[in-house]
């Protein structure tokens, strides 16, 4: 049962890191009005994947380190609190971007692989993961690759439970999408950031 539980608490990692509607997210759903829900999903898939890459980084950097985490969890959670507070902060202020990330996509394959190749690139995405895996305790427990690859598997479901739903919104209210709604979503994204945030500095004095 204890699997399951990383599995969710991946999925969570995943969904928070995925929705801030930055240069890929206004991509997909760029593409998605152009040629349809699938390409927007490919699109998103291929953001997903990266996602993955630096989940499984992050996942197996704490689970090789799992006990020296633990050591240092008060320091871990400070640091990781801290990080989420100002991130979810500069989300919610933060305006949707008003143009997509610049590529150029020939079919579902071209689709995915333009915008994995765009996310994967951005190193910086290893540090949300490292300071979200921190703020919420996910190296607490981890006793064994197998709790770090429910962590990753997680992480991916997260990621691609929010393109399918960042897609297949979008195609069903094509005339709806505005940059309000797009700004609206930043504000839940950053709400959901900041409440890790929180959880995590409220842990240090609970």
């Amino acid at each position: 049962m204890l699997e399951w539980g990383f599995l969710l608490r991946g999925m969570l990692i995943g969904f928070a890191i995925a929705a801030p509607v930055g240069p890929i997210g206004v991509l997909c759903i760029r593409r998605t009005l152009a040629d349809g829900r699938a390409t927007g999903f490919a699109s998103g898939m291929g953001a997903a994947t990266a996602d993955l890459i630096y989940g499984a980084i992050a996942a197996l950097g704490l689970t090789t380190v799992a006990n020296v985490l633990t050591g240092m969890s008060f320091w871990t959670r400070l640091v990781g609190g801290i990080f989420l507070c100002y991130l979810g902060v500069r989300t919610l202020r933060e305006a949707p971007a008003e143009r997509p990330a610049e590529a150029r996509a020939r079919g579902l394959l071209g689709a995915y692989v333009s915008t994995f190749a765009l996310t994967i690139t951005n190193p910086a995405t290893i540090l949300s993961f490292a300071a979200v895996f921190a703020g919420m305790g996910a190296a607490n427990g981890v006793a064994s690759y197998v709790d770090g690859i429910m962590l990753v598997v997680g992480v991916f479901s997260g990621s691609a439970l929010w393109w399918l739903l960042l897609s297949g919104g979008v195609s069903l209210l094509r005339s709806r999408v505005t940059p309000q709604v797009l700004r609206w979503v930043n504000v839940l994204a950053g709400l959901i950031i900041l409440a890790f945030g929180l959880v995590a500095l409220g842990s240090l004095v609970g």
